[in-house]
């Protein structure tokens, strides 16, 4: 069973020079409450695997929603994502200042990425992303042609800590997510040393149906209460 912890407690678990999984697309489905406390806690040299690098501002009306918040602090060195242009402060630290290393790949890829690490696989072969840039990435390990069409081999992406965000989280650890808020959170939870689960709303053990558990307990390791941004998640 998962240990039922604080959110500091929970960011304390987050190292400097950590990968780390944030489950969400564009602060839907994104665990914010506890990258409010990581924003405030001063751990750095993080790389960061997410769908994207969320925005200035946001419907509580803060100056940077989401994971932006860790961008602002300069608490990431590396980025690998999928799409930043709505952040600015990525191109700035990217290209001007020079102190941020970003990644693209292309969203299906990334998802099918870590898809690959939780499954244990070695990497993904897909023809998204032949003969572009992605070529050079250094998460592509090659091309190879298979039955007369070329693939790129992308590597596997596992992180040391995923934090995601559940909708209804039961004792055990089982979450289920609200419409499109499940996003990448249920392949993350599969590819991490330790998986964080904010919940949004706590229920008694089987409140949740059995068909309707997206991941399951046996991927969890700790749960926070979350849900302050309830319009977010």
């Amino acid at each position: 069973m998962p240990a039922l912890i604080s959110l500091e407690e929970a960011a304390a678990l987050i190292k400097d020079g950590m990968s780390v999984m944030f489950g969400g697309f564009m602060g839907c489905g994104t665990p914010h409450d506890l990258i409010d406390i990581l924003a405030e806690s001063g751990v750095k040299d993080l790389t960061l695997i997410c769908n994207d690098a969320s925005m200035p501002g946001g419907p509580m009306k803060e100056d940077h929603y989401g994971v932006a918040k860790l961008v602002h602090n300069h608490q990431v060195k590396r980025f690998i994502a999928t799409h930043v242009g709505l952040n600015p402060e990525v191109a700035k630290q990217s290209m001007e200042d020079q102190t941020l290393e970003v990644i693209l790949v292309p969203q299906g890829s990334l998802a099918e990425m870590i898809r690959a690490g939780g499954a244990g696989l070695g990497g993904v072969l897909t023809p998204t992303g032949v003969g572009t840039i992605v070529e050079e990435s250094p998460l592509c390990l090659g091309k190879q042609t298979i039955h007369g069409k070329d693939y790129l081999l992308m590597d596997a992406l596992r992180a040391d800590v995923a934090v995601i965000a559940g909708s209804v989280v039961d004792p055990k650890g089982n979450v289920w997510y609200r419409g499109a808020t499940s996003n990448f959170n249920p392949l993350m939870a599969t590819a991490a040393d330790t998986v964080i689960v904010e919940a949004e709303e706590m229920v008694y053990l089987g409140y949740i149906r059995p068909e309707d558990v997206r991941t399951q307990s046996i991927f969890v390791d700790y749960v926070v209460r979350g849900g302050k941004k309830r319009g977010s998640v």
